[in-house]
């Protein structure tokens, strides 16, 4: 096929294939993913079906059987669809009581003890507590406009948290801290209470005055900022997921306190979801609803073309954490080991990116030329925020080129480029990056990763290899313990003998990192060996 004919069938292809959803402003292409009409006329009937579960889901058929619970998200921007009046109340309830802690924050009734008003918003959580809130504060956020600026501890990492304290300074005195965790016992988050908690403490604040909690009803956290008087407390339900709870407390408290528009982002989470249920009736419909499509193609990249990785560049500074965030939500939801049938299947797709056109500089350059075994999801928005001076001038009477024609014509051409080495990928566009249009591309994912889920028959709203991760974790600090109540009895001894000492001979690799590192940060005393082999070491010494 000549050059020209193969560039007006790919003109053809992509006329038939773009989805446009003018109401929403968003447009899907999915005309480089290799989607000929007998693959499409090929997820007819699977569609359909994947479709109507998710009327069951929504209607509150328990989506959750390992762990007995409905799953609700879609409820959250559209309560009326609630399969029952307690949950319907609850969000809206929820939803009143945001808007006026937000507004009573704002206009200083609510202050705290020494200035009379909040300036800063710190907010503690990790995964999905910590992720969508990030990228609606970074998409979202203008530190000329918003009305708190936005800061979070999402890590254990001590050097972390000093990191961000160091950065507010005198601030803490004036900032307002939302503590997120659905338990109350996730490490990391009470970690990093625990550590906000003293810094205020040093300062001479009390804590209290200045916390928030979103948390599960009658959970350790939720005793915590009762017994001790915080200024607010959200709910955690458990029919929502941690990875979709952007339109939940979880999302709508750090924006709404951030001054942004929560409102707009539920009406575009709403509007995109009326558009996603598209297909129930008719076996051909999908081919129009754009959550259906991704779902499609994710599943014919990852099956047929076994292609399982997804790159993700969006061409906006904007949606920089959008690639984070969609980590989270696609591979926490659909990585999953076995199907609902108990089958082993080793089921995900991987999630990776940046922001164009930094990586045009970047990875791109083994995107092209090096291995294959992904394809690209390309994000844009048509309207450029600020135009800018231009860059460069037209020769004679041609128009002046701005600073976003360049950022355009670099997605097109690594589109174009990536096209000619046989290299799939899908283009998702947004009219423009605001609440509302954050909110249709939250949606579009979700509804994504459910219909995904139900073309390979796994549970997306579970995470046992999470899960199991914790307990490792876990079992790793009862070896620490074990390990320092030796070195207090004992004489100086390697790894393999402490390890030993306590009952733990198989953990000695564990052991030996674990107490590399206690020596390192001066908690032990490491004596070396004359010949410097570092399994020869001898522990002891206890130190505070």
């Amino acid at each position: 096929m000549s050059d020209r004919s193969s560039a007006r069938a790919r003109w053809a292809r992509y006329r038939q294939q773009l989805i446009v959803v003018d109401h929403l402003g968003l447009r899907l292409d999915p005309s480089r993913m290799d989607l000929d009409e007998d693959v499409l006329d090929g997820y007819d009937a699977p569609m359909a079906r994947a479709l109507e579960a998710m009327v069951a889901l929504e209607a509150g058929a328990v989506a959750n059987p390992d762990e007995n619970r409905r799953v609700g998200h879609y409820w959250l921007r559209a309560p009326e669809r609630a399969p029952d009046t307690a949950i319907r109340q609850a969000v809206l309830d929820t939803r009143t009581r945001i808007a006026a802690f937000a507004r009573d924050v704002h206009e200083g009734t609510i202050a705290p003890p020494t200035a009379p008003r909040f300036t800063d918003l710190l907010l503690i959580g990790i995964g999905g507590s910590a992720l969508g809130p990030q990228l609606v504060a970074d998409a979202l956020g203008d530190p000329r406009r918003d009305r708190l600026a936005f800061h979070s501890f999402d890590n254990t990492d001590p050097d972390g948290m000093d990191r961000t304290l160091a950065a507010l300074g005198d601030r803490l005195a004036t900032t307002l801290t939302v503590v997120i965790s659905k338990s109350g016992g996730t490490a990391e988050t009470r970690n990093g209470m625990l550590t906000a908690r003293a810094a205020f403490a040093d300062a001479g604040h009390d804590f209290a005055r200045h916390a928030v909690a979103i948390t599960g009803d009658g959970s350790a956290l939720d005793r915590v900022a009762v017994d001790d008087g915080w200024l607010a407390r959200f709910p955690m339900w458990d029919w929502v997921g941690g990875r979709t709870s952007e339109t939940a407390a979880v999302g709508l408290v750090p924006a709404a306190l951030q001054g942004l528009d929560v409102h707009e982002m539920l009406r575009g989470a709403a509007a995109c979801d009326a558009v996603t249920r598209r297909g129930t009736g008719d076996p051909r419909a999908w081919r129009r609803n754009p959550a259906a499509v991704l779902a499609a193609a994710w599943h014919h990249a990852i099956h047929a073309r076994r292609t399982p990785t997804m790159v993700v560049l969006p061409y906006r500074d904007r949606l920089l954490l959008l690639s984070r965030y969609l980590q989270q939500l696609i591979m926490e939801s659909i990585g999953k080991r076995h199907d609902r049938q108990g089958q082993e299947v080793e089921e995900g797709l991987a999630v990776y990116g940046n922001k164009g056109s930094t990586d045009q500089h970047a990875y791109v350059q083994q995107l092209r030329d090096g291995r294959g075994g992904f394809f690209t999801l390309f994000v844009e928005s048509l309207v450029d925020a600020t135009s800018g001076p231009p860059v460069g001038d037209g020769d004679g009477d041609a128009p002046a080129v701005y600073a976003g024609d360049h950022l355009r014509g670099f997605r097109l051409g690594t589109r174009a480029a990536l096209d000619e080495r046989g290299r799939h990928s899908l283009t998702l566009t947004i009219d423009r990056i605001d609440a509302y249009h954050l909110g249709v591309l939250i949606a579009l994912h979700e509804r994504a990763v459910g219909l995904y889920a139900e073309l390979v028959d796994i549970n997306a709203y579970h995470q046992p290899g999470v899960e199991a991760g914790k307990r490792a974790a876990k079992d790793v600090l009862t070896l620490q313990a074990k390990l320092l109540g030796a070195l207090a009895e004992g004489p100086p001894r390697t790894a393999d003998e402490l390890a030993a000492a306590v009952g733990a001979a198989d953990q000695a690799e564990t052991a030996w990192q674990t107490l590399e590192a206690l020596a390192a940060n001066a908690r032990v005393t490491r004596v070396s060996t004359e010949d410097g082999d570092p399994f020869g070491a001898r522990y002891a010494g206890v130190h505070a």
